[in-house]
């Protein structure tokens, strides 16, 4: 990478900041106030691909202030979309309540005024532990508050033109028959079954009728009413291929993520931003999916959701943003398993940033410290956190169920890991307690050995598994090793690798004993 090519931090956000100014600039738009948006979907459980959403616009918001320019994240809640099916877990009573708008629901749990308000909170309460900071703004009140009044008349104005280039762009033909509009019907409260097929330009209204209509492959029963809704202040919402374009228009929305499971909405709502609003669309990135470790999308009906909350019983929420700031492209396999990695990763980017570990490649050294200050919100604390290695906190969380924290404790004393007690590391502990309690596998190392190394971990597996415990494992290591040739210092990095997934820890030989030298051949074993 040449010097000119590295911009602010010299991290992906910094150069999508980058173009995104240099655009607003060739546009000649203000640059007064540069707004990021994100969309929360209300009808299921927010995972960690919601909150990827609202968090990487984020990190744009920073990059902009960061260039010296005034900014704010918009996280816009999609609340008056309709219940589509019943997310996994959530009682079966819901079915009645399919197809009606999820801020008119009430919350299954009692807790909040809606269902949409009870997914909603889940993910601002993430979001508020990650420390990110946002405007809410509810679909309920931006269309009861008539904010997208104008945007909304001008799309039905053009809604012939409009479902003529849906059907040129993405082959759906549904909105040359029926308007991109869909009131709340007035007899059931249900949204998708009232279709509008006529705008009353001058009272502002939309002619519909409800009736059946498919929705996930089921047939939903429309109540036969023929209705008039005011778009100025009746219940209803815009079509998804034609609202994020009101939105931006009305919210002078400036970037914004998409996934790219939604690429044929964003290229129809680009068009008509462009051309029906006359609102230039905002600056875009597209991002992938995180999948499951089985392949699958991870997705809120699926019941395979990953959510925030449930990551931080095991992580912290830097190990969120470092997920979220590595990278932006690119499909992810995800999992509690990544917990342990991610919590690795972080220490060692801390080292990096206070020069505890050096990198020679400049482009990678600014990189890994533009990095380290997004996962901290460009606000880095003053002196770096006191480090221990995760999963070794999680094999000795395995081995003490009571009193877990003082006795985890004392072994990192023992060996000498920390000088002293600290409430930091008690976190640490409890967290990789949680860890332990949960999964019973941790993800299998990679490591690279050569058959000479394989050979000699076979003997130490039957060194183990011998019925006399060896009287010095530390000692029976460095010998095996010795007499077959290999290093004995890279022989307990390999071992450090299996073990704790790094390649440097407390003295091995204690460390074996302590796990049980039993299941430490076992865990060997699998690597030869």
């Amino acid at each position: 990478m040449s010097e000119q090519e590295i911009f602010g931090k010299g991290t992906w956000i910094d150069k999508l900041a980058h173009e995104l100014l240099e655009r607003e600039k060739t546009l000649g738009r203000s640059l007064e106030l540069l707004r990021v948006e994100s969309g929360l979907g209300a009808s299921g459980v927010p995972h960690i691909g919601s909150l990827g959403d609202a968090v990487r616009a984020y990190g744009v918001k920073l990059a902009l202030e960061n260039y010296g320019f005034k900014s704010e994240l918009i996280a816009y809640s999609d609340d008056l979309d309709g219940l589509r099916k019943i997310p996994e877990g959530f009682p079966d009573d819901l079915e009645k309540h399919i197809a009606k708008p999820v801020s008119l629901i009430p919350d299954p749990y009692g807790c909040h005024e809606s269902y949409g308000m009870h997914m909603s909170s889940i993910l601002l309460d993430g979001l508020d532990k990650m420390g990110i900071k946002y405007e809410f703004r509810r679909a309920k009140d931006t269309y009861k508050n008539g904010l997208l009044k104008d945007q909304i008349h001008t799309i039905l104005q053009n809604s012939a033109k409009i479902g003529d280039k849906i059907s040129e762009l993405v082959g759906q033909e549904k909105y040359q028959k029926f308007l991109p509009y869909f009131p709340v019907c007035s007899n059931c409260d249900r949204l998708y079954t009232a279709e509008a097929f006529e705008y009353l330009e001058n009272e502002k209204k939309v002619r519909y009728k409800c009736h059946d209509t498919e929705i996930s492959s089921k047939m939903i029963k429309g109540c036969g009413h023929d209705g008039e809704a005011d778009i100025t202040k009746d219940l209803g919402k815009l079509a998804w291929k034609v609202e994020f374009a009101a939105r931006w228009a009305a919210f002078d929305i400036r970037f914004e993520a998409y996934g790219k499971d939604i690429m044929d909405s964003v290229k129809v709502n680009d068009w008509v931003s462009d051309e029906i609003l006359n609102f230039p669309h905002p600056h875009h990135v597209k991002y992938e999916m995180f999948l499951d470790k089985g392949g699958k999308k991870i997705s809120k009906s699926l019941g395979n959701v990953v959510t925030g909350q449930k990551w931080m019983e095991f992580g912290s929420p830097k190990s969120i943003l470092l997920l979220l700031y590595k990278r932006i492209t690119g499909a992810r396999e995800l999992g509690f398993e990544d917990i342990p990695s991610l919590m690795n990763e972080y220490n060692e980017l801390e080292d990096i940033f206070f020069g505890k570990i050096k990198v020679d490649n400049e482009a990678k050294l600014i990189k890994s410290k533009g990095l380290y200050e997004y996962v901290n919100l460009l606000n880095p604390p003053k002196q770096p956190s006191i480090h221990v290695n995760y999963r070794l906190l999680v094999e000795l969380a395995k081995m003490f169920k009571e009193n877990r924290t003082e006795r985890v404790m004392k072994k990192l004393l023992d060996y000498g890991v920390i000088k002293n007690p600290d409430p930091q590391i008690e976190k640490l502990i409890e967290l990789a307690g949680n860890f332990a309690d949960e999964f019973d596998q941790q993800e299998k190392a990679q490591v690279d050995m050569d058959e000479s190394a394989k050979k000699v971990l076979k003997l130490l597996v039957d060194a183990l598994n011998a019925e006399d415990e060896p009287e010095d494992i530390q000692n029976t290591i460095y010998q095996i090793a010795k007499s077959n040739g290999v290093e004995p210092k890279d022989f307990f990095r390999i071992l450090y690798q299996i073990i704790l997934g790094t390649s440097r820890g407390p003295k091995i030989g204690p460390l074996i004993t302590d796990i049980g030298r039993k299941k430490v051949a076992k865990t060997v074993s699998e690597y030869i």
